[in-house]
């Protein structure tokens, strides 16, 4: 299934340049083809955490038997 504007995603891999870990949730802002992805990662009071690129192949849809977790932010200097 292809993803589209507003797509809740979940991360499939590490990144920690962006400070984001596998299983963080964005949200598709933009569609690039013939796969990319620009996605907005937000910490949950709101405030954008990163703004990233990727290839379709870096993230999935929510599924069903998700559980939304809380981390504390840590950035790596």
């Amino acid at each position: 299934m292809r993803f589209k504007a507003l797509d809740t995603v979940v991360l499939n891999k590490d990144m920690p340049d962006a400070g984001l870990k596998k299983g963080d949730l964005g949200a598709v802002v933009q569609v690039y083809e013939p796969d990319g992805l620009e996605v907005e990662f937000v910490t949950a009071a709101g405030k954008t955490e990163a703004l990233v690129t990727l290839n379709e192949r870096d993230v999935r849809h929510v599924a069903d038997s998700d559980l939304i977790a809380v981390r504390s932010l840590r950035k790596t200097a």
